[in-house]
């Protein structure tokens, strides 16, 4: 059983940036294709980001591309989700997602993932 923990949300300013962090103590971590989802109240889950498993493929929404930027480091079995330029509707849970998938292709989006974390809360407001 793959778990995950998210970590890193805040409440941020409006332009500012946070660093979201998705941790596992799994050892088979670095093999799985991560997905980041955000779901905010009221709204449907949104993919926003994949990578895959060495970092070759990765896959970002329209809504965050330009501004967020994922990538991970496998020795310490995280995924990291830069943000910045943060807007008012970037507030949401944020969540990663972890399965065996062959890279970030084009259709990432539509992936399904069996191993979820529990989700990090970002606000962003003045």
């Amino acid at each position: 059983q793959l778990q995950l923990v998210e970590s890193g949300g805040d409440l941020v300013q409006p332009g500012g940036s946070l660093r979201l962090s998705c941790a596992s103590s799994t050892i088979t971590f670095p093999y799985y294709t991560i997905g980041w989802f955000r779901q905010a109240p009221g709204k449907e889950r949104e993919a926003i980001s994949c990578i895959s498993i060495e970092g070759a493929s990765t896959g970002y929404a329209d809504s965050v591309k330009g501004r967020f930027t994922i990538s991970r480091d496998n020795a310490r079995n995280t995924v990291y989700l830069q943000m910045n330029n943060l807007k008012p509707e970037d507030t949401a849970n944020y969540y990663c997602a972890a399965d065996h998938h062959s890279g970030c292709g084009s259709t990432w989006y539509l992936y399904d993932y069996d191993y979820w974390g529990q989700g990090t809360q970002v606000t962003v407001s003045s």
